[in-house]
């Protein structure tokens, strides 16, 4: 049983990643967490305007947060059901990526799915604020990425960028293995380079260790120059051979390590066309926590 928390804001893109993670897990046993975090400070103006004298104005939020969960799933029930799934509704009083690591380890979640767009009204942004909170922070459990107005289609080519610097562990690859077996989905390991040259001897060895882990799965390696920058390169690689997701390390000097730590400005040079799997330095550790947490209800 696969256990998938989405994170919403009860957006348009929330709805487009969630109806992603639905679809794309259609066929798998799967228990979807949906989660809405809120604190008075970010409290909308239709939330502000429904707390009536009298009223907390915590217990109005609440309320407010837990009647959109209900139409989240309704909504699910209405246009993508499933007999495999069923849902859990979490609203919480807290910090958006402190409640998402908890959850992680208290209900040993599999996968993280969020929206990438950020409330930025930029275009070019790929990954919102909170996205890169929750790939920073949470050392645990991959997190997939959809980007605004991804539209869903059958899993069967994922790429994997990596520079082969880097040791790989059976652990940190396990999500990335585990999904191309479930979606028999070829992997293409995509190398890019400035200039093409040999691989060093430890980048061979790394290669060679990489191939191994894959043994059984479907994978072919490419070799591409540096079209102006790596993330551009990856994205032209991405469209090239219709990749349908992107996967990456996230370790110390990783590409991705390094588009989460630059200033939002920065950031604009990376914008993918296609859902984004990060996956942590340390791979699905065990978490310690196995209780249930009292927000959880179980809807359907």
């Amino acid at each position: 049983m696969k256990k998938i928390l989405i994170a919403t804001d009860f957006s348009e893109d929330a709805w487009n990643a969630t109806k992603y993670a639905i679809e794309l897990y259609k066929d798998l046993d799967c228990i979807f967490y949906l989660l809405n975090t809120y604190t008075p400070a970010k409290a909308s103006g239709s939330f502000m305007a429904e707390a009536l004298e009298g009223h907390d104005l915590e217990d109005v939020i609440k309320t407010n947060s837990e009647n959109e969960l209900k139409k989240v799933v309704k909504k699910i029930n209405e246009t993508c059901k499933y007999p495999n799934h069923s849902y859990k509704t979490i609203s919480s009083f807290n910090l958006l990526v402190d409640k998402i690591k908890a959850i992680v380890n208290q209900e040993k979640i599999d996968l993280i799915v969020t929206g990438a767009k950020g409330a930025t009204g930029l275009e070019e942004v790929f990954m919102g604020s909170n996205t890169v909170r929750v790939i920073k922070s949470v050392k645990n459990c991959p997190v997939l990425a959809i980007p605004k107005d991804f539209q869903f289609s059958a899993l069967s080519e994922i790429a994997f960028a990596t520079d082969f610097n880097r040791f790989y562990t059976i652990s940190e690859l396990q999500p990335l293995i585990e999904m191309a077996r479930a979606f028999k989905a070829s992997i293409r390991i995509v190398h890019v380079q400035y200039k093409i040259k040999e691989l060093t001897e430890i980048q061979q060895f790394n290669l060679d260790m990489l191939c191994k882990y894959l043994k059984g799965v479907e994978h072919s390696i490419h070799t591409v120059s540096e079209l102006n920058s790596v993330s551009k390169t990856l994205e032209a690689f991405t469209d090239d051979l219709d990749i349908h997701l992107l996967a990456m390390l996230n370790y110390q000097h990783s590409l991705i390590e390094n588009l989460t730590k630059e200033p939002i400005v920065n950031r604009l040079v990376f914008h993918s066309h296609v859902p984004l799997l990060v996956i942590p330095e340390l791979g699905m550790g065990a978490s310690s926590g196995s209780k249930k947490h009292s927000e959880i209800h179980f809807t359907g």
